[in-house]
């Protein structure tokens, strides 16, 4: 069974099904069903036509769960709507549905969390981690944003920024996370990045191109996480740097500046050096400083508090650090890091040992456990 061939497939299929009249929630659970089906029949009997016969499939799970829920409006017509059999044209919707999940009746909000449920195959737990709430208070988000939709006509495509904070969570969760989709939200930001003429859209694509080119040496053989200062730099893909670069350049010359091309100017910055003691944490600090006056978001702020520790020394960053919430992810591990930067051990391998209890990502956790061993270890000796 190729469950990528699945993966891939799904959004196109479910475009058809709200192409044709089907309202999101409904489609989605049809899908889903094919999906179910496909496990089962594939193995023994694959199709020539795996695209053709998901919207097929699809289709009927839609028109059936339509009849036993509504007998009474009689929709056995739209049986003369289902798809006639042969090969479906091998178009790409995915990017599309992006646009259409991002429906001018719900909230921002909103649209990114069911796009990444329904489109970008994020776990509830996954997308709540990346917007720092509990995960029963993302699920209800997104229960009410199917509910919103339900019935709706996709007939109008929501925004470019909802859009691309969708493309760039996905990222997020596909570079570091359980899932791999960085390689999926790449291929999409480029695809935006052809139709429409924006810096923003450049701006993402850069710093995804960026952050990309570092991923091979994130982590060592073994699987354990490797920090940016001890990254083999040989290991970074350089043309992909290139290209990031060469991206950006061309998008701050266009004087409007917004997040994603701050935070690309920062992956810039670190880039270019071709030691970690060679990085400019000074112009580092000062795009960190134009990021929190575009986004206000306490997350900037945390980063912006780690690089103010390597401009300024680790005491000027532990007085960023204080002014922010210690409930904030990694607040207590970018403590532990400025303590042991400042000399005091015994804090910083306690930090590390708490900051460790805290990680919901495994690598992650074995990380921070090894830095208070490590600590522990010295300071016993």
């Amino acid at each position: 069974m190729d469950e990528a061939l699945l993966r891939r497939l799904t959004p196109s299929v479910l475009t058809v099904l709200v192409r044709r009249g089907a309202d999101f929630a409904a489609a989605e659970d049809a899908v889903q069903d094919a999906l179910v089906e496909a496990v089962r029949v594939w193995p023994a009997d694959p199709p020539r036509d795996a695209k053709g016969w998901l919207v097929t499939v699809a289709w009927r799970k839609f028109l059936d769960a339509t009849r036993a829920e509504t007998a009474r409006r009689r929709r056995e017509d739209r049986l003369d709507e289902e798809p006639a059999p042969g090969p479906a044209p091998a178009v790409d919707d995915t990017l599309q549905l992006y646009f259409l999940c991002a429906h001018p009746s719900l909230t921002p909000s909103s649209a990114v969390a069911l796009t990444l449920r329904a489109v970008g195959g994020l776990t509830t737990r996954q997308i709540a981690q990346a917007y720092l709430v509990p995960e029963a208070t993302m699920a209800q988000r997104i229960s009410r944003a199917k509910r919103t939709v339900s019935g709706v006509r996709f007939d109008r495509h929501g925004d470019v920024a909802t859009v691309l904070r969708v493309l760039y969570l996905v990222f997020n969760e596909g570079y570091s996370g359980d899932v791999d989709l960085a390689a999926e939200a790449i291929r999409l930001t480029r695809q935006l990045a052809a139709v429409i003429d924006h810096p923003e859209v450049a701006g993402l694509l850069a710093l995804m191109l960026l952050h990309h080119a570092r991923r091979t040496a994130r982590t060592a053989p073994d699987g354990s996480l490797v920090p940016l200062a001890e990254q083999d730099r040989g290991g970074w893909d350089t043309g992909a740097i290139a290209e990031g670069v060469e991206i950006l350049q061309a998008a701050l010359a266009r004087d409007r500046l917004g997040e994603y091309q701050a935070q690309a100017a920062v992956a810039a910055l670190h880039a270019d050096a071709p030691t970690a003691e060679e990085t400019d944490w000074v112009q580092i600090v000062e795009w960190y400083d134009e990021l929190a006056r575009l986004t206000d978001s306490p997350v900037v702020r945390l980063n912006r508090a780690v690089a103010v520790g390597e401009a300024d020394g680790p005491r000027a960053g532990l007085a960023a650090l204080a002014a922010l919430e210690d409930s904030l992810p990694r607040h207590t591990a970018v403590a532990a890091y400025l303590h042991e930067r400042d000399g005091d051990l015994t804090a910083a391998a306690r930090l590390y040992a708490e900051a460790a209890g805290k990680a919901t990502d495994l690598a992650e956790r074995d990380h921070l456990t090894r830095q208070a061993a490590r600590l522990n270890t010295r300071l016993r000796h």
